[in-house]
């Protein structure tokens, strides 16, 4: 999170915090507190999130705010609300809000840890499958019913096949969502050399499919021209970019990551061997994607999806509803 943004959380969480105390009492007979304290609410728990969305991943800050709230909401429906009873005092703002938020934030916390999570691509790295603006949708139990937060397969379900689109934490930094393809399994040795893809020995099939020109907007929307291919694995046929003269790999952004010792770099390509608990992503977009071949490997507990459909893109409507592929 840019520091300036982080400040703004900040604030946000202070001035919340001062309206609720400065916000006075809610008028007798009157069904809602002041507008200063719902605000204030509103406020803190925007400003909450974000701030602790800089320390620990989404999925962590939600289970935060539903600990806190449950308790809050457990507490009274079994003792505070019983004492008020006896004495007819009415509940105060933080119980109120509290019972408020917590069934709307289980709800979310529930969907996204277990069901279904949006995420929104960010780079071109898989075009042409898919573009900057896609919103789509992970499969969260495809590869297993999860524990929250630690991620370990609680429930087997079912497993990561070859090919499939992937969301998953960045290895270097979990707290951010990365989304490519499955190209190598645990066990598998993956080479890339003269961008011709092997998999255990076996090419890859891939079959020219004439040129894809796009706008890419982090060199200023610059239009490239790509060679397209048809490519195969695993009975999933899908559609990767080539960029002619172009490395296969950049080896001077190569970095160190676990398991380096399983890969072999030169000048025409690479060759990894994926140790177990872990697998080999690539984008589609081949010389414009920064995966596997920079940072290495991604552990199953990284895993969190299979993306299956793009559920919306404000700048072409026509691509809603798009399966994934």
């Amino acid at each position: 999170m840019g520091g300036n943004l982080y400040w703004v959380f900040v604030a946000l969480a202070a001035i919340g915090a001062m309206l609720i105390v400065l916000g006075g009492k809610k008028q007798e007979g009157a069904a809602d507190w002041p507008q200063s304290v719902q605000w204030g609410y509103l406020a803190l728990v925007i400003g909450g999130f974000g701030f602790l969305s800089n320390y620990m991943s989404f999925t962590a800050v939600m289970l935060v705010f539903v600990l806190i709230t449950g308790v809050v909401w457990a507490l009274d429906k079994w003792l505070l609300a019983k004492k008020r009873a006896a004495s007819g005092a009415e509940a105060g703002h933080f119980v109120d809000y509290s019972r408020g938020f917590f069934p709307v934030i289980l709800v979310v916390f529930v969907l996204r840890s277990f069901l279904v999570e949006p995420f929104q691509i960010p780079s071109s790295s898989m075009r042409p499958g898919l573009v900057v603006g896609d919103f789509i949708l992970v499969n969260k139990f495809a590869y297993g019913i999860r524990v929250p937060v630690l991620n370990n397969v609680l429930i087997p379900v079912g497993q990561v096949q070859h090919g499939d689109v992937v969301v998953f934490n960045y290895p270097p930094n979990p707290k951010i969502n990365y989304i490519k393809r499955v190209i190598g399994l645990p066990g598998d040795t993956v080479e890339y050399r003269n961008k011709r893809l092997t998999v255990n020995g076996k090419p890859l099939t891939d079959v020219q499919d004439g040129t894809y020109d796009y706008l890419e907007k982090e060199l200023g929307l610059q239009q490239i021209t790509a060679d397209q291919f048809r490519e195969s694995q695993n009975g999933k046929q899908y559609k990767v970019l080539n960029n002619a003269g172009t490395p296969v790999v950049a080896l001077s952004q190569v970095q160190d990551f676990p398991y380096r010792d399983n890969c072999r770099y030169d000048d025409d390509g690479f060759v990894c061997k994926v140790p177990q608990g872990n697998y080999f992503m690539m984008g589609d977009n081949r010389d414009n994607s920064s995966d596997g071949r920079y940072w290495g490997f991604v552990k199953d507990d990284l895993m969190v999806g299979k993306a299956f459909m793009i559920w919306m893109n404000f700048g072409n409507l026509s691509r809603i509803g798009s399966k994934i592929q």
